[in-house]
C-alpha cells in the first residue's frame, strides 16, 4: 500500500508525507489542527509544520484560524489539493485485488482483527484514536442479538452487520470512555447489548 501511494504521490507532484497529508485531511471536511494531523500521522510537530507549509507554497492546503481557539489554526486542502488526496487514498488497488479473493468469511475475520488490533495499540497510546464504529457515541453492539446485522448504528437509525462495520467513518463522534468500555466488552462478547445511553 505504501508503494503504490508513493508512486500516486510522486505523480502528483508531492512527496509521501505531503501525499499522506492531503489524504488524511481529504477525510475529514472540517479540517484538523496541525498537532492532531502530527499526532495521526505519527510525526514530530516540527515535520508537520515544514509539510503544511510546502502544501500552502504548491497551493494544496489552506491554513485558517480556528473558531474555538484563536490562538490555532485549522489546515484543510484546497480543491485540487483533495483531487491529489482522493487519488492517493485510493491508489491501494492491488490490495483491494487481493481482498476481493479472500472468502466473505475471511474478509469479516480480517476485519475484526483489525479493529481489535486497532484497539490494542489506542490503549498502548501507539497511535492515536480512530474513527472506529465501535468507540462512536452512535453505535450500539449487539442490539439485535441473533439477527444476521447484529449491531446498531444510531446516526443512520439501521441494523449493521460485521461486514459493515467502518474503520474510518466520517460521522465518528467519540463516545464518553465509560461507554466507550461498556461498548467494547458487548462488542467482544456477542450476544450482550448495551443500553442506549
Amino acid at each position: 500500500m505504501r508503494a503504490e501511494s508513493w508512486a500516486s504521490a510522486a505523480g502528483a507532484g508531492v512527496n509521501p508525507a505531503q501525499a499522506q497529508v492531503l489524504a488524511l485531511l481529504t477525510g475529514r471536511p472540517a479540517g484538523l489542527r496541525p498537532k492532531e494531523i502530527a499526532a495521526h500521522l505519527a510525526v514530530s510537530a516540527a515535520s508537520i509544520a515544514d509539510t503544511l507549509s510546502a502544501l500552502e507554497r504548491k497551493g494544496l492546503l489552506e491554513r485558517s484560524p480556528d473558531p474555538g481557539d484563536a490562538r490555532a489554526v485549522i489546515a484543510r486542502p484546497t480543491q485540487e489539493g483533495r483531487g491529489i488526496g482522493r487519488r492517493v487514498a485510493g491508489a491501494a488497488s492491488t490490495i483491494a485485488v487481493a481482498l476481493a479473493e479472500l472468502t466473505p468469511a475471511e474478509q469479516a475475520d480480517l476485519l475484526l482483527t483489525q479493529i481489535k488490533l486497532i484497539r490494542t495499540l489506542q490503549r498502548a497510546g501507539a497511535i492515536p484514536m480512530q474513527r472506529m464504529c465501535v468507540s462512536c457515541r452512535h453505535f450500539r453492539p449487539n442490539a439485535h442479538p441473533g439477527a444476521s446485522r447484529p449491531h446498531h448504528c444510531a446516526f443512520v437509525d439501521a441494523a449493521i452487520g460485521e461486514r459493515d462495520l467502518r474503520l474510518d467513518c466520517g460521522e465518528h463522534e467519540a463516545a464518553e470512555p465509560a461507554v466507550q468500555s461498556a461498548n467494547w466488552a458487548a462488542f467482544e462478547a456477542p450476544g450482550r447489548a448495551v443500553p442506549p445511553s
